[in-house]
Order: structure tokens, then sequence, then C-alpha cells
């Protein structure tokens, strides 16, 4: 399985010549060359992590792809497909099979809703949480994309979630909102804990790939 990071949250997997896209949102630029799309992943409602006009353009080149999200995704997107999934639940979309963990988005502020986000684990290997530090307890991540810059994350808890998680590899995702020394000074951090567990980071820039 090819793994590629796109702009802020994206990403696109790859096995068998069949793809699966996962969190498509309004920090990304359009995705290009995309084939056999066989599912999208939509963690959670939240506009970083899919727009309109993104899920558009993959249904119009791929009518039948299966959308699969939370109830919070499904009531945002209403004018679209989706299919509901909640954590504990595995899905199998040849040749992927997902399973969800979590449930809740991680608190931003007092004031402000808690929505509903799973993270997906992906063929027992690749794991991305969404905007949370769900643990997908009792599986052995081979590689982990961990968010590395937002609103509701302190990078000591980001740091925690990675030696959590105790990957063999990982990179920073959830990133458009550093500057350019903010991204190199969390990327050190999360080297850190990835090295804990014997893991390896990867510093991935958009349109960058690694196999699995």
């Amino acid at each position: 399985m090819r793994v590629t990071k796109h702009e802020h949250a994206a990403l696109r997997l790859e096995s068998e010549g069949r793809t699966l896209i996962i969190d498509p949102g309004g920090f990304t630029l359009p995705l290009h060359d995309l084939r056999k799309v066989v599912a999208v992943v939509i963690t959670h409602e939240h506009p970083d992590h899919w727009t309109p006009e993104h899920l558009q353009r993959i249904v119009d080149a791929f009518p039948e792809v299966p959308i699969y999200g939370p109830a919070g995704v499904a009531a945002a997107a209403a004018d679209f497909d989706i299919t509901v999934v909640s954590p504990g639940e595995t899905v199998e979309v040849e040749p992927f099979a997902l399973e969800f963990f979590g449930g809740t988005h991680n608190v931003i502020h007092s004031s402000m809703p808690v929505v509903d986000n799973v993270g997906v684990l992906v063929d027992g290997s690749f794991y991305y949480p969404g905007d949370s530090y769900a643990v997908p307890t009792g599986r052995q991540v081979d590689l982990l994309a961990a968010p590395i810059g937002a609103p509701w994350l302190k990078i000591g808890e980001a740091m925690d979630f990675v030696l959590a998680v105790a990957p063999k590899r990982a990179f920073g995702t959830h990133d458009m909102t550093l500057s350019r020394i903010g991204l190199d000074m969390h990327r050190q951090r999360l080297t850190w804990a990835t090295q804990q567990g014997g893991g390896e980071f990867l510093s991935l820039a958009p349109g960058e790939s690694t196999d699995l």
C-alpha cells in the first residue's frame, strides 16, 4: 500500500490499483490523477476536512463511490450519500479493510461544540485519528499519520499520543496552520516521541509518499 500526504489533512492510499481518499478538505488543493477510487472517508464535519467541491469532483469521476463518515458528517453533507460509521465498526472496501475508533473531536474550547470524529485504521497497519488523540488500543500500527498543528493541539499532548500508539513509522499531518519554523519544531518533537518506541519519523511534504 502506498500512502501519499496531500496538503493539510488529506491522504491518498493506493493498493492493487485502487484508491482510498481520506479528508479532502478546504486547505487541500484539488486532487488530480485519481484512479479507481473505491471509497472516501471523512473523519468529521469541519471544512478543513471536506468540502462539497472536493466531494463533487470525486463523485462526478466515480459515481458509485461510497463515502463514510460519522453522523455529524452525514448531517453536514446532506447533499451526498454518506454511509454513517461509528467507533468499533469495520468496513470492507476491496482491497481495503477499514476499522473505526474514537468518537469525538478533541476539545477546542469550552465555548465550542464537540463534534463527531472517527479515527480510521486501514488494513490493520495505517492509522489516522482525524482531529483526536484516539488510540487504536490493541493494534500494532506500522504507519501513523499524526496531527501536528491545530487550534485544539498542544504539542505535548501530540507527543503523548504518539508515545501511546508507538508506531513503527509516523509522519505529521494537519499542518497547514503552522509556519515553516513551527512545522520544523513540531516535527522535532514528534520525531523524539516516535523514536522512544523504536520507530522512525518521516518528514513528508505534500505530494510525497511512503510504502507499506
